[in-house]
């Protein structure tokens, strides 16, 4: 079959799916929607957050460092999450987005369970590689489909209820690979007596991935909904989806940039390209001179230089789209200022539970037990109360919803702190808990409020963007320069609980900095949101014109 004939075949698929009768818009299949959708982004983070609980068997098993751990958990992961998060947030805004996370989800939990074969640093990375591509297939979908499901009015309680699956799927990751792990080493003390000879943490990786392999068929039995019908906002079906998803795959992917953007801009758009790569190539030559480390500066260039050159080309093939994101200066704040709240979510999200058996001495069944299933409860309280609240007051307050994000930093800061400094393992314990509970309660009313500044046809790519940006500040740099400070510190003073704890305290000072961001979107949200289909229409958008 030609990729003319797929595209047709898939067109016709997707037009069928929108004939069918329009659900309730907030009805009982809605929340049916949601209530897998949820599921799946517990997966998401079962899968990514259980490298946290194994960080110390790992370390032990194949001897690599705090930094080489959290290259694996932030920027291996990180960048092919972002990277390829722009052309399936494309696919998802042209395709059927239920079958997309479908096949994103089978296709990452193949790659967990695969990393259970690992035996060095190089393997695991490629997996994590592996799993990063899959798990950008999901939430700017998920976002998409959700928006179209569920009204404004309720559309950040809707996305934080959403949104929790990565505090619950974060808790249970941590509870599970702990039990696994002592569970495993009580049960064979001995490796060669164990089943295929797996260690714990290889074990772990098998567990957690084989059930998403089946959750997938589960999802592709949703119903598509009519892209738009929350707002009477419906776009046309896109004849050649894949192609489209291509095209951007071409604008993000190096080297198939470079051709990408001759192709749509010319000789003059390609020589501003190899300007941005210049400054980027040496930036990262500086920081591995001064860090040492090749593989996280490396990776990190390679995703902005793929993010720089999809800016430009969407700059010219969709100038509305790029328009509504970056000449949108609430869009820049909190792609800019979330993204500094996830550093410390992040960095002391996944540099916990070494803390506590670093500090504390707590086993790791002692803290997954307390620590995931307590971050699993708090952060479901906090990122779903987050959603309500904001959701309740945006109905008084055109800024209602950043302003809860705005109390986040206030809110968390105590509780982290004490979290840090206190010598008593339950109080630790229990501060972990609140800082669970009120760390997240941006993440709802973040995503609602990008969402509510897009036209439909937009939502997807620009969460990927949005996402993207997250996942590059927070992901990538969180965990990486926690462990690196740490590793710093541990060296000149041979005291490595201390240096984990005074890396995680550092960390602590991005809050200033997503703060200047969210008040300054304070100030441009209702110009900003008022304007949006007149900022459309300016920018040239072809449906309503």
């Amino acid at each position: 079959m030609s990729d003319t004939d797929l595209d047709k075949a898939e067109s016709e698929e997707i037009g069928a799916r929108y004939a069918e009768p329009e659900e309730e818009i907030g009805g009982r299949y809605a929340k049916y929607v949601l209530f897998v959708l949820v599921i799946v982004y517990v997966f998401n983070f079962i899968d990514r957050q259980i490298l946290s609980i194994l960080a110390e068997e790992i370390k032990a098993d194949i001897g690599i460092t705090d930094a080489q751990i959290g290259f694996l958990y932030g920027t291996a992961f990180a960048v092919f999450y972002a990277v390829f998060g722009i052309p399936l947030g494309r696919l998802a805004d042209v395709w059927i987005r239920k079958s997309l996370i479908s096949a994103g989800l089978f296709f990452w939990s193949f790659m967990t369970a695969l990393s259970g074969t690992a035996n060095n640093f190089t393997s695991l990375a490629v997996f994590r590689f592996g799993v990063g591509v899959g798990e950008a297939s999901a939430t700017p979908a998920a976002f998409s489909m959700l928006s179209d499901y569920f009204s404004p009015k309720v559309r950040a309680t809707a996305l934080a209820v959403y949104s929790s699956g990565i505090y619950i799927g974060a808790g249970i990751g941590t509870f599970l690979g702990g039990m696994i792990v002592d569970s495993w080493n009580g049960a064979y003390p001995d490796i060669s007596t164990a089943p295929f000879g797996l260690k714990a943490w290889q074990a772990a990786f098998f567990i957690v991935g084989i059930p998403g392999l089946l959750m997938a068929f589960w999802v592709r039995s949703l119903k598509e909904p009519t892209r738009g019908q929350s707002e009477g906002l419906t776009s046309p079906v896109h004849p050649h989806p894949f192609k489209a998803a291509f095209d951007e795959l071409m604008s993000v992917l190096p080297p198939l940039t470079v051709f990408s953007l001759f192709r749509v801009g010319g000789v003059k758009t390609l020589a501003w390209n190899f300007v941005f790569l210049g400054i980027i190539v040496a930036l990262a030559y500086l920081l591995i001179e001064v860090t040492g480390n090749v593989a996280q500066w490396s990776a990190l260039a390679i995703g902005i230089y793929a993010a720089a050159s999809w800016v430009q080309n969407i700059r010219i093939t969709d100038y509305p789209t790029f328009s509504m994101i970056f000449k949108c200066k609430t869009m820049v704040c909190l792609c800019w200022g979330m993204p500094f709240i996830a550093f410390i979510a992040y960095g002391v999200g996944f540099w916990g539970p070494p803390f506590m058996i670093r500090v504390h001495g707590a086993s790791a069944s002692e803290v997954g037990t307390f620590l995931g299933l307590g971050a699993a409860l708090g952060g479901w309280i906090g990122v779903t109360a987050g959603g309500v609240v904001a959701d309740l007051l945006r109905r008084r307050y055109v800024n209602g919803r950043l302003i809860v994000i705005a109390a986040v930093p206030i809110l968390s800061v105590p509780f982290v702190y004490v979290f840090l400094t206190t010598d008593s393992a339950v109080v630790a314990y229990v501060a972990s808990f609140f800082f669970s509970m009120f760390a997240p309660m941006w993440t709802g009313p973040g995503a609602s409020t990008v969402n509510d500044l897009l036209m439909p046809r937009m939502r997807a790519i620009a969460s990927a963007f949005y996402i993207m940006m997250i996942t590059f500040i927070g992901l990538a740099l969180g965990p990486y320069l926690i462990g690196y400070v740490s590793d710093g510190i541990g060296t000149a003073t041979g005291d490595s609980a201390e240096a984990l704890r005074q890396a995680m305290i550092y960390s602590l000072s991005m809050f200033l900095v997503a703060s200047v961001f969210i008040i300054a979107a304070l100030k441009f949200l209702p110009a900003d949101e008022s304007s949006r289909l007149e900022r459309a229409k300016a920018a040239g958008e072809a449906d309503l014109a």
